[in-house]
């Protein structure tokens, strides 16, 4: 644990109803210089100029193309060119995980969360629970909705928030979530949820411009927070529910 104070009394307050606390994972529950979102930002580059015959500018421009039409190049290639997402998951998911180091700190202020814990992504269930793995929280969180769970239709569009709202059975309205891009809160606010932007600390390199110039306070999100084990921590609410199952490696 990293002992951080207390959160002024009218921020815990905005907590103290929440019953579900959903994480995002890429650049949310680790920080940019872990250095894994560039390692698939590579590999996703790679597999369209594999692809496709390109040049690394050519493919570079593509995906972000793709990602700005569509909110993941994996959607783009599945609408223009009906491309299998088995294939694309696996390839750019295989990457050095060595570098992510257990981060017991935000296990400790996870775990001493009240209600349930889930991990909400645009990637695949496999590189989610490896990572969470590699960062010692796989036992912190009950579940993972990934991209296949969303019908490969990725956050932000609003479906996807409700195939995660059914599938797990989430109250919005008594529901948190803590997300690294500004857009993906949108919904979850519209919703009901309780909002918190996951931003880079000082001195880091947001390699995803994840937070799409919105460091600035928006009324989609409640709370920006650079110290996400800090924030959690500072929240300090009692635990009125029972702790998370591990999460299994198989879908639910």
């Amino acid at each position: 644990m990293t002992n951080a104070p207390p959160l002024p009394s009218e921020i815990r307050d905005k907590f103290r109803h929440i019953e579900t606390w959903v994480f995002d994972l890429d650049n949310t529950l680790y920080p940019p210089d872990s250095d894994l979102w560039p390692k698939i930002d590579a590999r996703i580059t790679l597999f369209l100029a594999k692809l496709f015959g390109l040049d690394g500018m050519s493919s570079r421009a593509l995906q972000k193309y793709y990602y700005q039409r569509y909110g993941t190049t994996l959607r783009g290639l599945m609408d223009e060119h009906a491309i299998s997402p088995e294939e694309f998951l696996a390839f750019v998911h295989d990457i050095d995980r060595s570098s992510l180091k257990p981060n017991h700190s935000l296990a400790g202020a996870i775990a001493a969360l009240p209600g349930r814990k889930l991990i909400f992504t645009n990637g695949s269930r496999e590189h989610a629970l490896r990572t969470a793995q590699g960062l010692g929280l796989d036992k912190m969180f009950e579940d993972i909705f990934d991209i296949v769970a969303s019908d490969l239709v990725p956050k932000p569009d609003p479906a996807t928030y409700d195939r995660f709202f059914d599938k797990h059975g989430v109250n919005p309205k008594r529901a948190a979530m803590f997300e690294d891009i500004a857009r993906n809160l949108i919904v979850p606010h519209a919703r009901g949820m309780t909002t918190t932007l996951v931003v880079p600390k000082a001195g880091q390199v947001d390699y995803r411009e994840a937070i799409d110039g919105a460091r600035d306070r928006q009324r989609h999100i409640d709370f920006v927070t650079s110290d996400l084990e800090g924030f959690l921590e500072g929240l300090a609410v009692p635990s009125r529910g029972a702790p998370s199952r591990a999460v299994r490696g198989d879908s639910a």
